[in-house]
């Protein structure tokens, strides 16, 4: 087996073979890839897709969007919530992120992480899945937003 390394550490426990996962997260990884393909990074040169499930089944993807001022860049994962949000949803099940990386996997960056965190409330984790735009057979990495993120900002009234 391969070593897959997350963020400089050794995650081995939370990689599985993509064909082992469910039908819908696989479908989700697929979108999540579909949408890599629009991205606009002309800057980075590296292109991210992501797709959220909302609880009533539907994806939203998104992809990343860079600016020449890199703060008005957003990134894929947030693109796909916002867009989920713009048509009233705010309950998510799961979400998906393509992007090509050398070594290891890309999660979500730590403001994507802390935006995504706001909608895991009520004890209620999104699953979180991130692949490579590779042909299959390919790994994913399965983990959480709150795995990636455990200790979130709140506001102290837990808003």
């Amino acid at each position: 087996m391969t070593q897959v390394f997350i963020n400089g550490a050794r995650d081995d426990a939370n990689v599985r073979e993509h064909d082992s996962l469910d039908a819908s997260i696989q479908e989700l990884i697929r979108a999540a890839a579909e949408a890599r393909n629009h991205a606009y990074c002309p800057y980075s040169n590296f292109a991210v897709g992501a797709a959220i499930r909302t609880s009533d089944g539907a994806i939203y993807t998104g992809c990343n969007i860079e600016n020449g001022a890199y703060a008005a860049s957003i990134c894929a994962e947030r693109t796909a919530t916002v867009k989920a949000l713009s048509e009233g949803k705010r309950e998510f099940v799961a979400c998906a992120v393509v992007a090509e990386q050398d070594n290891g996997f890309t999660t979500p960056c730590g403001v994507c992480r802390q935006f995504l965190s706001e909608f895991a409330v009520n004890g209620k984790d999104i699953p979180l899945y991130a692949a490579k735009p590779t042909n299959l057979p390919l790994r994913v990495l399965c983990t959480s937003v709150l795995e990636l993120l455990p200790n979130s900002f709140r506001f102290l009234n837990g808003k």
